[in-house]
């Protein structure tokens, strides 16, 4: 395996793969890697001839007042996960390298970006849309690979890629949990022992949301409702959202015609967790 440390180095890369007709996937993170991550590069590394693993904390996602100074690093671990999944090119470039002096450009986005993460977190998408471009652009991949725990985020970037034309495929992976439901996350490291042991309300709540839809429940009042008493159960938990929405555009819904998201975000003393659980069609 390969580091690559510049965007010049990568572009050049990237290029020559093109002009090969090599079968590219990427899987962009920001590091401090789990077993969701290496889900993602287990999928990518079964289903093409190279895989370039982008490790970035991307400053422009983060608000003022969010955690990215705090934010876990760890790239020699992170190499060594990615090695051992059998990832090729590990591409962690330096924030002044992505974002030159006199860099302006901004990427809006309307209706998928407006609600959950992207209410609570203003221009928190702008920064994610912006990087993901130029990730695509320097990689040139033919395959892309996300998370479905960040859901959100996985329909902002299929909208993005086409409503750009990109061509590349967006493979969204399923949530990889903790034995106790807990999804996988970079920022469970900032969970104390009374917290980690509260958070498992998180995936408990989805399920008390899936009961209800596959009993025929579809009140999206009620399922959110329910939801959020069932957190509430945890002392330590702040809700900041509960919200039913639709699988593609993320805007809320009063009855689910189609597939749908119950997507929450919830606090434990510092730690922002969020998870989802998809229900209806295909879920």
């Amino acid at each position: 395996m390969e580091l690559i440390k510049t965007v010049e180095e990568m572009a050049a890369l990237g290029a020559k793969l093109r002009a090969a007709n090599t079968k590219v996937g990427i899987v962009p993170t920001m590091g401090y890697l789990h077993e969701g991550h290496l889900a993602l590069a287990k999928e990518a590394v079964a289903n093409n001839d190279v895989v370039v693993m982008s490790i970035f904390v991307n400053p422009i996602q983060f608000g003022p007042t969010e955690d990215l100074d705090q934010y876990p690093r760890d790239l020699a671990g992170d190499m060594a996960k990615a090695e051992s999944v059998g990832v090729d090119y590990v591409f962690a470039p330096q924030p002044a390298d992505m974002y030159p002096a006199g860099y302006a450009t901004s990427v809006d986005m309307k209706i998928v970006t407006e609600s959950l993460c992207g209410a609570s977190r203003p221009g928190h998408f702008q920064g994610v849309c912006a990087v993901i471009i130029k990730l695509f652009n320097l990689v040139q991949p033919t395959n892309a690979y996300f998370g479905q725990k960040d859901g959100q985020q996985l329909a902002v970037i299929r909208r993005l890629a086409a409503d750009l034309n990109m061509p590349v495929k967006i493979n969204g992976v399923p949530i990889v949990r903790e034995a106790d439901g807990l999804a996988k996350s970079s920022r469970n490291v900032y969970l104390d022992a009374d917290c980690r042991s509260q958070a498992v309300v998180l995936n408990q709540s989805l399920q008390v949301a899936k009961r209800m839809y596959d009993a025929g429940e579809r009140d999206a009042g009620l399922i959110k409702a329910a939801v959020r008493a069932h957190i509430e159960t945890a002392p330590l938990a702040e809700v900041e959202y509960v919200e039913l929405v639709d699988a593609l555009t993320m805007q809320p819904v009063l009855r689910p015609e189609s597939q749908v998201m119950l997507a929450l975000a919830v606090r434990f003393k510092t730690t922002r967790l969020i998870d989802n659980i998809l229900l209806g069609e295909d879920d």
